[in-house]
């Protein structure tokens, strides 16, 4: 089974908790054990797994993105002038592998999946695979 996923994201640079989404699709397939894989089709936007307790960890992520990547380096030669995305998209990866076990995502205590959003605002698609 695949399911195509929207989401609308509204900055620049987000990232967007999909946990729930993928959950409640679990559920709606009635996923009792197995795995599954989150993957985004964009150059400019990833998946990750990392921290959901506590906000500013997604704040200090895209802030030290920001720091690796700056937006604007004038040795960038890329047209479209968003080069900081893709270095930001491919560093975070496409993306994520989670076992699925007594139907629930098999995650730790903090940990949440993310949309990480590089070169928004846009619509963006996602999809999940089960295994």
């Amino acid at each position: 089974m695949l399911k195509k996923f929207t989401i609308q994201t509204n900055h620049r640079d987000e990232m967007l908790e999909i946990t729930e989404i993928i959950q409640n699709f679990l559920v709606d397939q009635d996923l009792k054990d197995g795995a599954i894989v989150v993957y985004c089709p964009h150059t400019t936007a990833g998946i990750t797994i990392n921290e959901n307790a506590d906000p500013d960890v997604k704040r200090d992520m895209i802030r030290r993105f920001d720091e690796v990547y700056p937006w604007n380096n004038e040795l960038d030669r890329h047209m479209e002038g968003n080069t900081a995305a893709h270095m930001k998209a491919s560093t975070v990866g496409a993306s994520q592998f989670v076992i699925v076990t007594g139907g629930q995502l098999l995650l730790g205590t903090w940990q949440g999946i993310y949309f990480c959003e590089f070169d928004g605002p846009r619509n963006r698609n996602f999809y999940v695979k089960i295994l």
